[in-house]
């Protein structure tokens, strides 16, 4: 059974620091890709950051700089770096894995499982 849990989620002031952290249990984490989706109260889902089962890395165009994603292979566990926060960033956070992100671009991804989710509270 494929579980994906978040943490590390939290109240923060505006210029904080975050790391989210995603545990991955079952047998996916070395043949998929994964990555951070969030969502804000009443919008859609954004694609944040994504990383393949080899390392490399995809960021949105508008949060390249802020955040960084990396992955602990020997850990099955997928990070998000949070740095310099602002209150636009308040949403709940999801790790999310598929075996092929979409060719069109990752944001376009049918991610396969997801995760439950974590709360980012930014504070002005």
């Amino acid at each position: 059974q494929v579980q994906l849990v978040e943490t590390g989620g939290g109240l923060v002031q505006a210029g904080g620091s975050l790391r989210l952290s995603c545990a991955v249990s079952g047998r996916i984490f070395a043949t998929h890709a994964m990555a951070w989706v969030r969502q804000a109260l009443g919008k859609e889902r954004e694609f944040v950051a994504g990383i393949s089962w080899s390392g490399i890395t995809h960021y949105a165009d508008s949060l390249a700089g802020e955040f960084t994603i990396s992955r602990d292979n020997a850990k099955n566990t997928v990070y998000l770096q949070l740095n310099n926060l602002k209150p636009e960033d308040t949403a709940v956070y999801y790790c999310a894995a598929a075996r092929f992100p979409a060719a069109t671009g990752w944001s376009q991804t049918r991610w396969d499982y997801w995760g439950q989710g974590t709360q980012v509270t930014v504070s002005s």
